[in-house]
């Protein structure tokens, strides 16, 4: 690899990660799609992937560290965003109570499922700050980062390696992700109503 093409892919793994990091508050960001881009630019060097991941599960960590932190201390942002947004606001009432009085295994798999939901992340990480107490929201938080971060690493290695053409791997892989969210999503939405049912 020369110098050009490793300085152009040292920018899209770095907009990748700070992808990853602000999805937690803004998230509309296309990080999966950015990660994926990235994992398609680095896959042909030896344990790029691997780093990429973990650098992924890091920012991802991070963001909601810093997410919670700033609902758990009554951000004025934050206060403004859910006082001007009422869907907002009401999805985080809900999951403050879906998570209530949940058994570590319940709480641990709503934390998990989060992340894989458009915004999920966002709701939860405000829910959370919003809350008296934590448990052991940042352990569970760690480790759907570290699923969250292998599966779409993976889904981009995967299709890198599939196809003979990047915008091919590119398109198979971000229509995938947004197919499983999507699944995952409306998977939860079923469930919630079930259950409340």
């Amino acid at each position: 690899m020369d110098a050009a093409a490793f300085i152009g892919t040292s920018w899209i793994c770095a907009l990748a990660l700070c992808a990853v990091l602000g999805d937690a508050f803004l998230p509309f960001i296309p990080s999966g799609s950015l990660v994926i881009l990235a994992v398609l630019r680095t896959s042909q060097v030896d344990g790029a992937p691997l780093l990429l991941g973990l650098g992924v599960a890091i920012a991802s960590f991070l963001g909601d560290l810093l997410l919670l932190n700033l609902a758990r201390r009554g951000a004025p942002a934050v206060q403004r965003r859910l006082a001007h947004r009422p869907k907002l606001a009401a999805s985080v009432e809900r999951m403050q109570q879906s998570f209530a009085g949940r058994s570590s295994r319940t709480a641990a798999a709503i934390v998990i499922i989060a992340r894989f939901v458009p915004a999920g992340r966002t709701v939860l990480d405000l829910a959370v700050g919003h809350s008296p107490e934590r448990g052991g929201f940042l352990r569970w938080s760690a480790l759907a980062a570290l699923l969250w971060a292998a599966y779409i690493v993976s889904l981009g290695w995967l299709n890198s390696h599939w196809f003979d053409t990047a915008w091919l791997s590119l398109a198979v892989s971000c229509a995938a992700a947004t197919t499983i969210s999507t699944a995952v999503a409306r998977w939860a939405r079923r469930r919630r109503h079930a259950v409340a049912v």
